[in-house]
């Protein structure tokens, strides 16, 4: 049995900073992981260029029970000092559309700047560790199949159920469960949306198809691209409103953002009476939809026969169609896990637990879920140092 000061259980994003920070404090840390290499999901994120921040990281792009629970962590360790650390490390990297920041080169070098910290603090890092037990007494034990350790202070970093076949399991909240701490209901987060029935008729010959979209539910909206699939619909909004959408409502698609549908059907009518309705819908939509869109919802004549009534109301579709989508695909295809704990139990300055002295939760087994494009890696950087700082 070996003594440490803190143990760190997940070696991903948040549990290496977190291990990180505590280390440069001067504390004897332990981070252990049960995976054979630190960082997989680092390594796969962003196409395998790490999308590992946001310009535009505000607590108001966090979904939690507590929408106000994440200020205090983004406050205490912001995007501008993510960046700085990666300038240090002489990271070449870019800026995408909406803030979004990623390396020129592969995510290999955030993992590598990670773990280079991690071994400058004196963390010692131990891989391929079963945890069988995990118990509290004087101190915290935890029992793996390659040993047991104790310790002042218990990190669970462990992440969500998001993606399984990279390891993902509900570790971390089991264990919080059983030191008595509450849990949100988790749920597949940014996620694909699934469909049945005759939408998913439309939906499956146009698998590929992609376009700038507005997708609303409720109050809340995205513009980025969607893409259909031959379960349904993908790309960035619809994975962003999956994050919002809850089963049995409906999610409504402007396909043609700042333009008016139907003013550009009635006007191709006008200029080109004798082309076919998809002729013309394909100037402004992909060749599949267009020919999809005016099949399904104008008469097989020239436009120039077609009235202005059947024109208009596809032209309202457009701007507006409205979906009910039957579920979504998963835990497998979901990038994050929604719930978690529940953030009443916890400290917002520290991510410890106010009823467990010692214990933290960090990074996505926290009930806090950020937009889609990097939120989430400064949750684990910004979650990951405040208890980093406080373990």
């Amino acid at each position: 049995m070996t003594h440490f000061d803190v143990v760190v259980l997940g070696a991903g994003a948040a549990g290496l900073f977190c291990a990180m920070r505590a280390g440069q404090r001067g504390r004897r840390v332990l981070l252990l992981d049960h995976a054979e290499a630190a960082g997989k999901k680092i390594l796969i994120s962003g196409g395998g260029r790490c999308n590992f921040t946001n310009t535009g990281c505000v607590p108001e792009r966090f979904l939690s029970g507590n929408p106000h629970f994440a200020r205090s962590a983004l406050a205490r360790y912001t995007q501008q000092d993510f960046v700085a650390l990666v300038r240090k490390h002489g990271i070449a990297f870019h800026e995408k559309t909406l803030g979004q920041l990623f390396c020129d080169g592969s995510a290999r070098a955030i993992v590598a700047m990670l773990l280079a910290e991690c071994a400058a603090a004196g963390v010692d890092l131990r891989l391929s560790q079963r945890v069988t037990e995990v118990s509290r007494a004087e101190h915290f034990a935890v029992t793996t199949d390659r040993g047991r350790f104790t310790a002042e202070s218990l990190v669970l970093a462990t992440g969500g159920l998001s993606i399984p076949k990279m390891g993902a399991t509900g570790f971390a909240h089991d264990v919080a469960r059983r030191f008595g701490l509450k849990l949100v209901a988790p749920a597949p987060g940014l996620v694909p949306l699934t469909f049945v029935g005759p939408a998913l008729d439309l939906m499956q010959p146009l698998s590929g198809v992609a376009l700038d979209s507005i997708a609303k539910v409720g109050r809340t909206t995205f513009r980025e691209a969607l893409l259909f699939t031959h379960r349904g619909l993908s790309g960035p909004a619809i994975l962003q409103a999956s994050s919002y959408w809850r089963g049995g409502e409906a999610l409504t698609l402007d396909l043609l953002p700042d333009r008016d549908a139907a003013a550009l059907l009635l006007a191709g009518k006008r200029a080109r009476p004798k082309a076919e309705p998809k002729t013309v819908l394909s100037e402004f939509l992909p060749g599949r939809l267009a020919q999809a869109m005016a099949a399904l919802h104008l008469p097989p004549r020239v436009i120039g026969e077609v009235g202005d009534g059947p024109l208009k109301a596809l032209g309202a579709l457009l701007k507006a169609w409205r979906l009910e989508p039957t579920g979504t695909e998963g835990y497998a295809k979901a990038e994050v896990t929604l719930g978690g704990v529940d953030t009443s139990g916890l400290s917002s300055q520290t991510l410890a637990a106010k009823d467990v002295p010692g214990l933290f939760v960090i990074g996505e087994a926290v009930d806090v879920t950020g937009w889609l494009g990097g939120y989430n890696f400064q949750w684990a950087w910004s979650s990951g140092w405040a208890a980093g700082e406080a373990a």
